[in-house]
């Protein structure tokens, strides 16, 4: 599977550092969806009920990650215009990403 999901996303996905260094992002290898449940979340800054959603899956997201012990996760795919705008808004995220190039791979050809 995790051959399928690295085929899919990339071979890394991004994850917010938490640490208080000076990246932002730090890059996690796509094989550690491996053996979960991975739900795939369209969404873009620009989008006004997608703001909306966000903070309310975030929540849920946790509350699953509580419950699941890391069998679940999430991964944002962005249609943001441009990377300041994913940046902002994966800022608000708790899960996976992958990274805004990839993002318009993905998105024009899978």
């Amino acid at each position: 599977m995790a051959t399928k999901f690295r085929d899919l996303l990339g071979e890394s996905l991004l994850e917010v550092n938490t640490d208080q260094t000076s990246e932002t992002y730090r890059k996690v290898p796509t094989s550690e969806l491996e053996n979960k449940v991975v739900a795939i979340y369209f969404s873009a800054h620009w989008c006004g009920p997608c703001q909306n959603f966000t903070p309310k899956l975030a929540d849920c997201y946790m509350n699953v990650q509580s419950e699941l012990h890391d069998r679940f996760d999430i991964v944002f795919v962005s249609s943001d215009n441009d990377e300041k705008s994913f940046e902002e808004y994966f800022q608000t995220m708790p899960w996976k990403a992958i990274p805004y190039s990839g993002s318009l791979m993905f998105l024009s050809i899978k």
